[in-house]
C-alpha cells in the first residue's frame, strides 16, 4: 500500500501536528469526490466532520499543481 501523498494539517489545544485525513467536507469544498482522491493516493478521514479552510487551500493547490 503506498504511503498517502498529502496528510492535512490539525490544530488541537494549540498544537499543530499532520492530521490522519481531510474530512468529507474539506474535499467536496476543494471540489473533489472520493474516487478521484483515492486516485490522487490523498488520505480521508470518514469520522472528521470540520471544515478548515487551510486543509482546503492545500488540496486547490494540490489540484492547481497535478493540472499543469
Amino acid at each position: 500500500m503506498k504511503k498517502p501523498l498529502i496528510r492535512p494539517i490539525v490544530k488541537h489545544k494549540g498544537i499543530t501536528r499532520e492530521g490522519k485525513g481531510f474530512s468529507l467536507k474539506e474535499l467536496k469544498e476543494a471540489g473533489l469526490t472520493i474516487d478521484l482522491a483515492k486516485k490522487l493516493n490523498i488520505a480521508i478521514d470518514k469520522r472528521r466532520s470540520s471544515l478548515r479552510k487551510e486543509n482546503v487551500e492545500t488540496l486547490k493547490e494540490l489540484i492547481k499543481n497535478l493540472k499543469q
